[in-house]
């Protein structure tokens, strides 16, 4: 189990201080994130042609902590009652009574400062996500979803690339509104990544020797990241049913990434007139940082995603070029219409299944590479 307390404690207490600005300042960014969130909504509403919905609250602007505490409800939405089935199936074990709860609660307490710590360095990077699961509201009725901006994280970045900052913070709307527009758009999207959620956690295995093998596995991995290999910590503790489960993950947080990525840069100069230079400046920062950093990103799997956000954006663009936008949009059809991993690294093999012989050949907005 997880102590979320302590993960929230341990994340604020870690995380560092977001760019100094005045009140004035902070509440104008603000106002302008909510303002400009609503004005991406039309453009990726028409540019897309997905039903989303038609009028959305404007996104909740938050700090880093807020972004941790916001990260950690989510979780535990998520992850609890799986903790409880995954308890239950694992038995008391050795340890009875007084012994075994001083154990769990030991334990529980060192997860979640490690989950904190993790939480801290991902709060000083991210700069916007479309919250899938949320607690309850006072009805006790489940949201649907909500859009985060993390303000300090894009106000740094803005500052750090040296870009006009109004065209980036639309340029940031922009992707998570059509992650928004994914989500809200897809009846079936939200059910299908929590059912891969759960069967992936679900399967871990759960017999001591194998766990034993397990850590192993992740040591070596934290040494192999060190030296720059490209080991992470995520595919050294996968058991291979795992494994299967999270191809069909990574194969869909693709595409929806992927897709967000093109809409972003694709909308056009007309409504970012700098898009061009942001997608350049912002490339070379993802590609730069220290040693250290890059061993983080290399042993969290940052990197290995940023590379297949990469591979997302080529399908989509490809997709869009030899069938048009209508042709794309089958992909949300059902499950059965997403790709595979071999289809988004070789998309004919995608068209030919899903769209066959209605492709058309249709030219693209102008997009950047990812």
């Amino acid at each position: 189990m997880i102590d979320w307390n302590v993960a929230v404690q341990a994340g604020t207490r870690l995380v560092r201080p977001g760019p100094q600005v005045s009140q004035a300042e902070a509440r104008e960014v603000v106002t302008e994130l909510r303002e400009l969130s609503r004005l991406a909504h039309g453009h990726v509403r028409e540019f897309t042609g997905m039903a989303s919905e038609v009028d959305p609250a404007p996104a909740t602007i938050v700090d880093r902590p807020g972004w941790i505490r916001a990260n950690v409800d989510g979780f535990r939405v998520v992850l609890e009652p799986l903790m409880e089935q995954m308890s239950e199936r694992r038995g008391t074990g050795g340890l009875g009574g007084a012994g075994n709860v001083v154990v769990q609660a030991v334990g529980s307490r060192v997860t979640g400062m490690q989950v904190g710590a993790i939480l801290a360095y991902m709060a000083s990077r991210v700069l916007g996500q479309y919250e899938l699961f949320l607690p309850p509201d006072p009805s006790g009725r489940a949201p649907t979803g909500r859009l985060t901006l993390v303000a300090p994280n894009i106000v740094h970045v803005e500052q750090e690339l040296g870009v006009e900052s109004r065209d980036f913070r639309l340029w940031v709307c922009l992707h998570e509104e059509t992650h928004r527009a994914q989500f809200t758009g897809v009846p079936w999207l939200r059910e299908y990544v929590q059912d891969q959620m759960t069967k992936f956690l679900l399967a871990s295995d759960l017999d001591p020797g194998v766990m034993l093998d397990r850590i192993r596995d992740a040591a070596e991995a934290v040494a192999d990241a060190v030296r720059g290999g490209d080991a992470n910590l995520i595919d050294a503790i996968q058991s291979p049913e795992q494994r299967e489960i999270l191809d069909r993950l990574t194969a869909v947080m693709t595409l929806v990434e992927g897709h967000g990525d093109y809409v972003m840069d694709a909308v056009g100069p007309e409504v970012v007139p700098s898009v061009q230079q942001i997608r350049s400046r912002f490339q070379g920062r993802r590609d730069g940082g220290s040693r250290l950093d890059k061993t983080i990103r290399r042993l969290l799997g940052i990197d290995l995603k940023m590379k297949q956000y990469a591979e997302g954006s080529r399908f989509v663009r490809r997709v869009v070029a030899e069938t048009g936008m209508s042709g794309f949009n089958k992909v949300w059809q059902s499950p059965d219409s997403l790709p595979t991993h071999d289809e988004i690294k070789e998309p004919a093999l995608w068209i030919a299944r899903v769209v066959g012989s209605q492709a058309i050949d249709v030219a693209p907005p102008e997009a950047n590479e990812a």
